[in-house]
């Protein structure tokens, strides 16, 4: 696919299409088509990703800008946080699309832009972050978002990459998704050809893989490796199924039980809907 193909149109459903799918996977702990969680449902979901798919596809806005403005969005629908992570992982990959030259691979333009990313990107995504208020946000010394900001959005995402997942992933071209989540996602589909069930395996597969930062943020490492292990065992059992109707009950057990500790490993749900993103506009290449 050359540049001028990826249309704001198409890019704007490629957006939607991820969103959807991610909500109709079992995802424990999280918002899910089975079970709503922490306050939000899932209409605040479908609702969220209406009101920003036009807004983080719009290509007469910067990277930074389209973050912005969708949270500034998803405020006024929903009045809460259902999205910042989405947004902050899918906006390099929407303009990744828009750059794509004929002589390049996805991955190489996606490289390019998160090295090419601007002051006034960290400016634009330092005003969405205050804006979405997500839980656990601190203080920092050096790159701090309530700061003026003096970093180009890349190396914001650098300092921060040992406390967050999604700037680890800019830091570090995007491996979660370019790499372990769509292969994941792949594998699961060609064993079970289930767009749903194989986003529960992807999910399972990154909670059980990494510490959720959410989690961090709000309960420590401690917690968070105690998911760890929770999502591993459930993730040996899954794969083991050739029917994964048959592990829907002890899914939905884990989800209550994480829901009633108040655990919402959101930024792992947050990595599905932009691997799933991802493989949308892969197969557009």
């Amino acid at each position: 696919m050359t540049l001028n193909q990826y249309t704001p149109e198409l890019l704007s459903q490629a957006y939607k299409s991820a969103c959807m799918d991610e909500l109709q996977a079992l995802k424990p702990g999280n918002v899910h088509i089975f079970a709503d969680g922490h306050g939000m449902t899932i209409h605040d979901f479908i609702k969220s990703a209406d009101v920003t798919a036009d807004i983080i596809t719009n290509p007469n806005l910067s990277l930074g800008e389209r973050v912005f403005y969708a949270v500034e969005a998803t405020q006024q629908a929903v009045a809460q946080n259902t999205n910042l992570g989405v947004l902050l992982l899918c906006a390099p990959l929407i303009e990744a699309a828009y750059r794509l030259r004929p002589s390049q691979t996805f991955e190489q333009s996606l490289h390019d832009t998160l090295n090419q990313t601007t002051v006034s990107d960290a400016q634009w995504v330092s005003k969405a972050i205050v804006l979405a208020n997500p839980a656990g946000l601190g203080t920092v010394k050096q790159g701090d978002v309530h700061d003026a900001m003096a970093l180009n959005l890349l190396e914001l995402m650098q300092l921060a990459q040992f406390k967050d997942r999604i700037a680890w992933n800019y830091a570090n071209a995007y491996s979660d998704i370019m790499w372990f989540g769509i292969n994941r996602y792949r594998d699961a589909m060609l064993k079970w050809e289930k767009p749903a069930w194989a986003a529960t395996a992807l999910y399972l597969g990154l909670l059980s893989g990494q510490a959720d930062t959410h989690i961090v943020r709000k309960f420590g490492e401690t917690t968070a490796r105690t998911v760890m292990q929770e999502a591993s065992d459930l993730e040996l059992l899954y794969w083991q199924t050739s029917n994964p109707k048959l592990m829907q009950k002890p899914l939905l057990n884990w989800d209550v039980s994480l829901k009633q500790r108040g655990i919402n490993p959101g930024t792992s749900a947050d990595f599905v809907v932009a691997t799933l993103l991802a493989e949308n506009l892969l197969k557009n290449v």
